[in-house]
C-alpha cells in the first residue's frame, strides 16, 4: 500500500494476522497519568538535553528564555523532570566575555568531575553580544546538585570565532568534542567540527570539519550546521545536527560513520541529503532541533529536542521564550539508521499498535488498515476515558478518533461529528492487548488488512510498542 504524508541562527559578522485468543485476564487500567512522559515536557526550555547517568537520575540542563543562567534538575523518571526542583549552577558575570547571553549548556562528567560547557558573549549591546565564544564551568564535588560551581575556562577553538553548542562522547576508549563554528574563510554562520580532547578545554590534535551548510534546507534564513549530537546504535555512529534559522524553518540533519572507522577523517562520515526531522503542521509542532538523546526507564531509545506550539513570531525568534522540551520515542529502520518520524505533538506519548507478525496499525487518510506505512502514520495514542477504557487517536489527525461504523468496520472520524468511539482494553498475562469495542461488547480490533470488529475469539492481540 502507498501512503502519502501530507534557533537558534545568529549571525556573527558578515554571514543556524489475526490469532485465537488464550483467555483474557480482566481489563486492567491504564496507568496513570503521570507514568510516563507528557509534551512538552518542560516549557522554555530550549537546547535541551536530557541525559541518564549511572546514578539512577536522569538529569534536564537548556537555556532559559532570559539567557542569564545555568540550571540543572534532575529526577529518577523522565516523566518527573517535568516538576522538579531547578538549581541555578551559575549566572552570567556583571562585565566581561560572561556578561551577556548564555546560551546552550551541556552536562558531562569527564575523568571524575562535573563539567559544564555552555556558550557565552559579553553585555553591552550591538554585535559585540553576538561575540559567542565556549566556556565551561566545574563543580567541585560529585552531586552536580549540591556542589559549587565555578568558571573552568575558555574552550581553545581553532580560531578566535563565533563557536557554541558543544558536546562530548567517548568512543572507543577516545574523548572527543565536537562543536560548531564560524571558520574563517567560509561564509558561513557555522560549521560542525570535531577532535579529540587532551583536557577538557584543550585539543589533543587538529580539528576535521565535518559538515558545512550548503543544501537547501541548511541556508533557510541562516547558513547553519550547529547542536551536534552523538548516538553509537548498529554498529554505526551517528551524529545528528540542527541547520537553518530557528524559526519553522529549524530542523534536524545527519551524519553517519561505520563504528570502526576513523572519525577523525571526514571522508567516513555520510550525510543525509534530506532532513530527518522537520516541522510537522499535522502535530503542531514547529521548529524542532537543538537535539539530545536519552534511554527510557525500559533502555529503550528517546530522542530530547525542542519545538514550538505555533508558527508565527513576532520579532526576532531570538526573544520568543517558547521553545519547549519535547521527547518521543526513537525508531529504526530495517537498514538500522534512526527513524525519527515527525514530532509527535503535545500529550502523552503515542505507541504503535503490532500485530504478532510485526504489521502495525496504520492510518492513510481517514482508512485504519495494518501494513508496512512511514512511521508517523502508525502512531497512535491510547487516551484513557475511564478506568480501562480508552479511545484511539492517530497523531497525524489530532481532531480524529478510531470510529467503529455500521457494518463494523473501522474508520477515522473527527471528534466533532459525535462522541469518540471507546474500547475496553483488554491487557493478557503475556503483555498482548485486545481492543474490545464498548459500543459492540465482545467485538474486539481485528485487521488482517483493513481494521474491522470481529467476535472476541478472533480479535488481533496487539502489542503496544
Amino acid at each position: 500500500m502507498t501512503f502519502s504524508l501530507s534557533r537558534r541562527a545568529f549571525f556573527a559578522g558578515s554571514a543556524a494476522l489475526p490469532i485465537a485468543c488464550t483467555p483474557m485476564a480482566a481489563p486492567l487500567p491504564l496507568p496513570p497519568a503521570d507514568a510516563g512522559p507528557v509534551n512538552p515536557l518542560v516549557r522554555q526550555r530550549a537546547d535541551a538535553q536530557v541525559f541518564r547517568h549511572d546514578d539512577g537520575f536522569y538529569y534536564l540542563t537548556g537555556s532559559v528564555p532570559e539567557y542569564d543562567r545555568l540550571v540543572l534538575r534532575r529526577s529518577k523518571t523522565i516523566a518527573g523532570l517535568a516538576t522538579a526542583d531547578e538549581r541555578v549552577l551559575w549566572r552570567h558575570q556583571a562585565s566581561g566575555p560572561m556578561s551577556g547571553f548564555i546560551w546552550a549548556p551541556e552536562l558531562h562528567l569527564i575523568d571524575g568531575r562535573w563539567i559544564m560547557y555552555f556558550a557565552a558573549g559579553p553585555s553591552g549591546g550591538g554585535e559585540d553580544v553576538f561575540r559567542i565564544r565556549t566556556f565551561a564551568v566545574v563543580c567541585d564535588g560529585p552531586d552536580p546538585m549540591a556542589g559549587n560551581w565555578t568558571v573552568l575556562g575558555q574552550f581553545q577553538a581553532p580560531w578566535d570565532s563565533f563557536c557554541l553548542d558543544s558536546t562530548s562522547f567517548l568512543h572507543r576508549g577516545t574523548r572527543y568534542f565536537a562543536w560548531a563554528q564560524r571558520e574563517p574563510g567560509i561564509e558561513t554562520n557555522s560549521n560542525l567540527y570535531i577532535a579529540p580532547l587532551a583536557s577538557p578545554l584543550t585539543l589533543a590534535r587538529a580539528a576535521t570539519r565535518l559538515s558545512i551548510p550548503t543544501l537547501d534546507w541548511e541556508v533557510r534564513g541562516f547558513k547553519v550546521n550547529e547542536a551536534p549530537a552523538v548516538l553509537a546504535r548498529n554498529g554505526r555512529l551517528f551524529m545528528t545536527y540542527s541547520a537553518s534559522a530557528t524559526d519553522a524553518r529549524y530542523c534536524l540533519g545527519l551524519l553517519a560513520a561505520p563504528d570502526d572507522a576513523d572519525i577523525m577523517d571526514p571522508r567516513v562520515w555520510q550525510k543525509s541529503q534530506q532532513p530527518v526531522f522537520v516541522t510537522s503542521p499535522e502535530t503542531g509542532v514547529f521548529g524542532p532541533g537543538h537535539n539530545s538523546f536519552t534511554v527510557d526507564e525500559q533502555g529503550r531509545d528517546i530522542l530530547v529536542y525542542h519545538g514550538r506550539d505555533y508558527e508565527h513570531i513576532d520579532g526576532d525568534p531570538l526573544f520568543d521564550p517558547n521553545r519547549h522540551t519535547r521527547v518521543q520515542r526513537l525508531y529504526y529502520k530495517p537498514d538500522g539508521t534512526p527513524d525519527f518520524g515527525v514530532p509527535v505533538g503535545n500529550g502523552p506519548l503515542p505507541v504503535r499498535l503490532l500485530r504478532t507478525d510485526g504489521a502495525p496499525l496504520a492510518c492513510e487518510g481517514s482508512r485504519v488498515l495494518a501494513g508496512a506505512a512511514p512511521l508517523a502514520a502508525t502512531q497512535f495514542r491510547l487516551l484513557e476515558d475511564a478506568p480501562g477504557i480508552v479511545t484511539v487517536a492517530p497523531i497525524l489527525r489530532r481532531d480524529d478518533r478510531l470510529t467503529v461504523l455500521a457494518d463494523g468496520g473501522i474508520a477515522l472520524s473527527p471528534l466533532a461529528q459525535g462522541p469518540a468511539q471507546r474500547f475496553v482494553l483488554h491487557r493478557e498475562r503475556d503483555g498482548a492487548v485486545i481492543l474490545e469495542s464498548v459500543m459492540r461488547r465482545s467485538f474486539a480490533l481485528a485487521s488482517p488488512t483493513t481494521a474491522r470488529l470481529v467476535p472476541m475469539a478472533e480479535a488481533t492481540r496487539w502489542r503496544i510498542d
